[in-house]
């Protein structure tokens, strides 16, 4: 469809690439890759046809349709949301508009004139190109992009003038995609979707019918939908075959033939020029020192550009605080008639790394808010354990920093025994290099800003750690130093992100706030999917903590009887002696439940087995032997709970 030929392009004096050929064919399914400032944009910008080339050519297939989505900047107005989605597929509707007209002219024409006939022609061939193109469904198609890219239905009908910048983006990629040109350019698309528009958009792509080439700094995001990768390095196109993770190991192996073809070319420049040197006075060798010359001008020098300083950078450890870091009970947080959650119960413990995940709107943001105390629950309660210091990195934390103070300055006063140099390092891997470090933080955009005062956060941090949506404006080499110096931190941490590879290097467990509820899973993202897929299948996950009944007590537990508490195992003979009337109620509901619940097991753990008597795959079988393993101690667990509580209550 497109081919670059030897193409070269400057920006200013700097040569961005040169001899660049690409060949991009009809399902072209690529990442587009390299370091910041290597000109990933620019190339974008050039393949849409919005930038010339300054050397080579790029040659395009006749009639070939091109969508192009920037980074950020475009601004839409005039429309409903759900009429500006729909203005893609204007042509169908003028198409569908004549077709009623030439319906209508068909009524009134005689039926066996020759213009009836022209008519009926053209409103067959209408009709035919019509249902071909699924003209009958686009109320449907922009529906479900809409749904997938997170507007919900109030929003179809909300003009596009009263969405944000990220919302506006949101909207412009909904276009292309019902557009579905033969190419898509898709230049950081996720920076504005939350995880669940994430999954969506990449099962989208997945099946999507042409070819596209994205940008991104979502390594997740680009291993699932990309089958090959082109890198921009040392001013080249360099083509790699496979997802990002092979592209990263195909990238070492060739740098390292790099490096050992250069040490072979300069251990033979060294010999000649030693030999030039050496003879260069001697008449009788006048013939061999005049042929290393000329083999020497001959010789094209590889080149190999410098490496990326790799940054490792440590918190400050903060002061240790108590076991227990945040203890909510009975949570619940309403705005006007409007509840957020309700009936939340989970402790967090020192050390937790834990992933708050739900779609736009669950209540994320609320949730960091109640724990850092600018808000409050509407009941219930949330508390913060012993000595439990919070820092608070919010989407818009940039507004508290002073605009008057320079950026070196600023993060010096936050980190009082921190080497400059180490600082200036830091501030690198987020993109402040040379002089930006001394730039007033009031000159800085947004997304500059947000980066500076997580860089800030990182120099002083106190021992519980929330972040929301710390990843926002950050590359992957930033990304990488935020997590490595997470890893190594010893406070707790809860945060919200939009990128799944951060969540699943970090989070050792997940809450998910879906429809008013909030559930705690152990692990990370991939096991809150695996348990919420066992969750639908029928199954309960064994270390998920829906919110159910709060579990009675074991039999060596105390009870409450009348006048006070007594061991249950220390009274033997007092054994008609009453439970308190609440607990017993939760009992008798908790043992109801399980009662349904054991038979919902055993008949997964049958099916499971069933499963596994038909092999498809080594891969399919140890998930398989896993998920049975899982819910055989489910079982376990469940059978044991239940003939705990038959026998307390029947104490009673």
């Amino acid at each position: 469809m497109l081919s670059l030929n030897n193409a070269g392009k400057r920006f200013g004096p700097r040569v961005l690439f040169l001899e660049a050929n690409w060949l991009i064919q009809k399902q072209e399914k690529t990442a587009l890759v390299g370091a910041n400032g290597t000109g990933k944009s620019t190339l974008m910008k050039v393949l849409a046809g919005l930038e010339a080339l300054d050397y080579g050519s790029l040659d395009r297939t006749r009639g070939i349709e091109i969508g192009y989505l920037p980074q950020d900047g475009l601004q839409l107005t005039g429309r409903t949301v759900f009429e500006e989605c729909l203005s893609v597929f204007d042509e169908l509707r003028a198409m569908e508009r004549e077709s009623e007209q030439l319906a209508a002219r068909m009524g009134e024409l005689d039926h066996a004139s020759a213009e009836f006939e022209a008519v009926a022609d053209r409103y067959s061939v209408l009709q035919d190109r019509f249902h071909a193109l699924d003209g009958y469904a686009l109320d449907a198609q922009v529906g479900s992009v809409l749904t997938g890219l997170g507007f919900g239905k109030q929003d179809w009908t909300r003009r596009t003038d009263e969405f944000s910048g990220g919302w506006q983006m949101r909207i412009a990629l909904a276009k292309l995609l019902l557009a579905k040109p033969n190419l898509l350019l898709l230049d950081e698309p996720t920076n504005h979707l939350d995880l669940e528009s994430r999954n969506w958009l990449e099962d989208y792509l997945k099946s999507y019918p042409f070819g596209y080439i994205l940008i991104s700094h979502d390594r997740y995001f680009l291993d699932v939908t990309i089958e090959r990768t082109v890198e921009i390095w040392n001013k080249r196109l360099t083509l790699y075959p496979g997802n990002f993770t092979k592209y990263l190991q195909q990238k070492d192996a060739r740098r390292e033939q790099l490096l050992a073809a250069w040490r072979n070319q300069k251990e033979r420049i060294e010999h000649l020029e030693a030999f030039i040197n050496r003879f260069r006075y001697q008449a009788t060798k006048a013939k061999q020192v005049q042929s290393r010359i000329k083999e020497l001008e001959k010789i094209e020098r590889i080149e190999v550009p410098e490496e990326e300083p790799v940054m490792h950078f440590k918190f400050p450890q903060p002061p240790p605080s108590g076991r227990t870091v945040v203890e909510a009970e009975n949570l619940g947080k309403d705005y006007d008639a409007k509840s957020v959650f309700s009936g939340a119960r989970f402790t967090i413990e020192r050390g937790d790394r834990v992933a708050l995940v739900g779609v736009n709107g669950a209540g994320k943001s609320t949730l960091i808010r109640l724990l850092t105390g600018d808000e409050r629950p509407t009941v219930g309660s949330i508390k913060l354990g012993h000595n439990v210091l919070v820092e608070c990195f919010a989407q818009d934390q940039y507004k508290v920093l002073d605009p008057e103070a320079r950026m070196l300055d600023d993060i010096g006063r936050a980190a009082l025994r921190v080497p400059e140099a180490t600082l200036r390092s830091l501030l690198g891997c987020f993109l402040f290099c040379g002089e930006d470090v001394f730039k007033p933080l009031g000159v800085l955009s947004g997304g500059e800003r947000n980066r500076y005062a997580l860089a800030r956060i990182l120099v002083s941090p106190a021992n519980l750690l929330l972040l929301d949506e710390p990843t926002n404006h950050l590359d992957m080499r930033a990304k990488d130093v935020l997590l490595d110096a997470l890893a190594e931190y010893s406070g707790t941490v809860i945060f919200v992100s939009h990128d799944r590879y951060f969540i699943d290097r970090l989070a050792t467990r997940v809450i998910e706030i879906e429809a008013g509820a909030i559930t705690v899973y152990e692990g990370n993202y991939e096991d809150y999917l695996r348990r919420k897929e066992m969750l639908a299948a029928g199954a309960p996950a064994a270390d998920s903590k829906p919110p159910q009944p709060e579990k009675a007590p074991p039999v060596e537990a105390s009870i409450l009887i009348e006048g006070g508490y007594e061991d249950v195992d220390s009274a033997p003979s007092k054994r008609a002696r009453r439970l308190n009337p609440i607990k017993q109620k939760q009992m008798q509901d908790r043992c109801a439940f399980l009662e349904e619940e054991i038979p919902r097991v055993e008949s997964a753990i049958a099916h499971t087995e069933q499963q596994l008597g038909v092999y498809v795959s080594a891969a399919e079988t140890q998930r398989l032997s896993v998920l049975a393993e899982d819910l055989r101690a489910q079982l376990v667990a469940l059978s044991a709970e239940w003939e705990d509580l038959m026998l307390q209550l029947d104490l009673s």
